[in-house]
């Protein structure tokens, strides 16, 4: 039976907004991380047979097809093809599917999976232009989604805010996870859990939005984002820049290219979900990942599930009945950031990360995405 291994993985610092990222321009950002696995695993750069690169807002520095310019810009082999992919928040652990599925089917040996996003420099929203009377460039929603799910705000907030009606959730309940999430952010930081994933750029070398001093208090002081509402920004995903590349490698390519595998593609599952609420989706994808792949939750020693909003991550954990402790263990999007089409990598490589600390052998990851849909990937710690 083939095996899709994961030979390396590496990530930008997350930074913020405002950060010392903010001016770094998107295939920059991403051929730091791809120049840093190339370096990191040793490979032949020539040998990778292409590039699956995740990005969401595909408009300006995030144009013409980021993974191929990423590369280029990297001074890495012309031979080389890249392919930019959009699954929304979830579009490099798709990158990381798509590439595992290549190598499974025996068509690639050596693929690259990565994801970029420079929130500052180009802004969440960009590929819907806006002027002064509205979208400039139409709605991605037309008549015929109108029929079907009639005329109403389909966003990721309101999302957010219909998932705390349907599980109780309460303003106090979010503000506790993301506390929790700053905390245990502070001390993987403090500890030097991250250290090795990270590959410093401009003078940074550690994620930005971490909080150590936030409280219950100072959450408790901000607006919530619409009247009425549970949700405020200290409970929802940080604003972001950053990058994240794996390789992804056959039993065949290990042998050829003395490459040290690191944990094996255990399982596959993608899903979609109700697009009105639009982010549950990770509950079912979680179900059919255990189910495909004949584990428990129990069996499972690490979950990195995408904290796009404290609800996301508190409904799965009240359906699936995880363990809260083995559950984004040093801290989330709240307390980490969130840019969108990296996301995915920069679980992934946490994931792995975290397991060889610990010595764990089944890690989960998980996330939700725009559209209502969800990826869910088991690797196996080798």
């Amino acid at each position: 039976m083939a095996e899709a291994y994961i030979v390396g993985a590496v990530r930008t610092p997350v930074g913020t907004k405002k950060g010392a990222l903010k001016d770094v321009h998107s295939a920059d950002l991403g051929a730091h991380v791809l120049k840093e696995l190339v370096n990191r695993t040793g490979v032949d750069p020539a040998a990778v047979e292409d590039v699956i690169m995740g990005c969401v807002m595909q408009v300006g520095a995030q144009t013409l097809d980021i993974a191929r310019t990423a590369w280029l810009s990297a001074g890495l082999p012309e031979n080389v093809p890249g392919v930019t992919i959009d699954r929304q928040c979830g579009s490099s652990q798709q990158a990381v599917h798509f590439a595992a599925q290549a190598v499974l089917s025996g068509t690639q040996d050596l693929v690259v999976a990565a994801g970029v996003e420079n929130m500052a420099l180009v802004p969440m929203g960009s590929s819907v232009p806006m002027g002064p009377e509205g979208p400039t460039v139409g709605l991605p929603w037309g008549p015929a989604w109108g029929e079907r799910y009639g005329q109403q705000e389909i966003s990721q907030f309101r999302g957010a805010q219909l998932m705390c009606e349907k599980w109780g959730f309460k303003r106090p309940d979010l503000e506790e996870f993301a506390l929790t999430s700053h905390q245990r952010a502070a001390k993987a930081q403090e500890n030097g859990y991250f250290d090795r994933e990270i590959a410093p750029l401009n003078g940074l070398d550690r994620d930005e939005g971490v909080r150590p001093d936030t409280s219950l208090e100072k959450m408790a002081s901000l607006k919530p984002l619409r009247e009425g509402w549970e949700l405020t920004a200290a409970v929802s995903s940080q604003i972001s820049v950053g990058a994240s590349a794996l390789l992804i490698a056959s039993e065949e390519a290990v042998k050829r290219h003395n490459l040290t595998p690191r944990a094996r593609i255990h399982t596959l599952a993608v899903c979609g979900s109700d697009p009105v609420v639009m982010l549950d989706g990770p509950i079912p994808a979680t179900r059919k990942a255990l189910e495909k792949s004949g584990l428990s939750i129990d069996d499972i020693d690490v979950v990195e599930i995408n904290e796009a909003f404290a609800p996301v991550v508190l409904a799965w954990l009240k359906e699936i009945g995880a363990d809260p402790a083995k559950t984004n263990p040093n801290g989330g999007a709240i307390a980490l950031g969130h840019p969108l089409g990296a996301t995915g990598g920069i679980l992934m490589t946490k994931l792995l990360h975290e397991l060889e600390r610990t010595g764990g052998r089944y890690g989960l990851q998980t996330m939700c995405e725009g559209g209502g849909q969800a990826n869910a990937t088991i690797i196996e710690r080798l």
